[in-house]
């Protein structure tokens, strides 16, 4: 055995879009071990439970994460739903299923960019970026919000979008999934990419079974696990949605399966303005919750768990959220083992981590 260093990555480095600390156990150029520290931005945000009434907690818990924001608002609000038994609108459930898959565009195209800026990439990156704020131009139009929207409640939404919106919202995502299909082509055919991200940092089924793997990461290893194929709270039964897999396991399946992900979301989105059904957006919400509950949503990076108790006040006893980054962090550790420390960034930015979401 050769004589090992120990280099620290991390909280602050430049190819990082957040901090998360890695201590990288080192023979020469190859990892051999690395050790996650987490905790470093922790905010406290379930402990806001005992001071926030149900209803109005569901604004804290969109600020778990402001890239996939309305997700954590909806998934606390199927937490509460499912313990006082509503049953949201059909139309609601449209939209909630609209506006989480434009958060899945959105939360791509931004890790698509961010990646290619880790390879020195900028043209993608900033094309990746502009295609994004169109998205984001989306939300401001339907929520008044472009990062937090406060339009998921508990019984529903908080406001409508006509149908003629809905309409040229499918015409807009339309004409954005051909300037993307040029874009994307190019960057996974590109020879530097392939070099860089083929056979690189292999995540084996097994390995990502036993590591309970979520998300794209669990993905693009074959696993065939998507919740958006059993979602009964959504429309996702009514717009024949097709997962996104593959074999290979590596750097590149997960970008392929990521990139995948935009165009099936934007099919979902133009299906939904089509099939939407007219009706109420939401219920009244009667009595206070009692008992508790566990939900569970496919966000951007994987399943995500909900669990929710109450006590028959306005004020619940526990909130607690395990977010996909959070399953995925010992997958991560795994694929670096072995590989070369030029790789790491490579490595931790196609595990796609959101440490605002993985520390509350």
């Amino acid at each position: 055995m050769g004589k090992r260093t120990v280099i620290p990555f991390g909280p602050q480095h430049p190819v990082l879009p957040e901090p998360i600390h890695l201590d990288l156990e080192m023979e020469d150029e190859k990892v051999v071990r690395a050790i996650p520290s987490i905790g470093y931005v922790h905010r406290g945000l379930e402990k806001l439970v005992e001071k926030r009434e149900f209803t109005e907690y569901v604004y804290v818990a969109e600020r778990i994460c402001g890239i996939c924001s309305f997700g954590h608002g909806w998934g606390y609000c199927k937490a509460v739903e499912g313990m006082m038994g509503i049953e949201v609108p059909a139309r609601a459930r449209y939209l909630r299923t609209v506006w989480h898959e434009l958060s899945r565009i959105h939360s791509h195209l931004l890790w698509l960019g961010l990646l290619a800026d880790g390879m020195g990439f900028e043209s993608l990156f900033m094309h990746s970026w502009r295609l994004r704020e169109q998205v984001l131009d989306i939300f401001e139009q339907t929520t008044g919000g472009r990062i937090i929207f406060s339009v998921c409640k508990v019984g529903g939404v908080q406001r409508d979008i006509d149908d003629s919106t809905l309409r040229g919202i499918a015409g807009r995502l339309a004409a954005m999934r051909d300037e993307l299909r040029r874009l994307t082509d190019v960057f996974l055919e590109e020879p530097t990419s392939i070099s860089r991200l083929r056979g690189v940092g292999l995540l084996t089924p097994q390995d990502a079974a036993e590591l309970c793997a979520v998300g794209p990461v669990a993905r693009a290893s074959g696993v065939r696990m998507d919740l958006r194929t059993v979602e009964t709270e959504g429309a996702y039964q009514d717009l024949d949605f097709q997962p996104c897999y593959a074999a290979e396991g590596d750097c590149y399946a997960r970008c392929d399966v990521r990139i995948r992900e935009i165009f099936e979301s934007i099919r979902l989105i133009c299906h939904a303005a089509e099939k939407i059904p007219a009706g109420d957006i939401a219920v009244p919400v009667k009595g206070m919750p009692q008992g508790e509950f566990f939900a569970r949503l496919e966000q951007p990076r994987g399943e995500a768990l909900y669990y929710a108790k109450g006590n028959g006040t306005k004020f619940l006893d526990r909130v607690r959220v395990r977010t996909p980054t959070n399953i995925n962090i010992p997958s991560l550790v795994k694929t670096l083992e072995g590989c070369d420390l030029a790789d790491v960034p490579m490595l931790i930015l196609t595990i796609d981590p959101c440490i605002s979401c993985t520390e509350r």
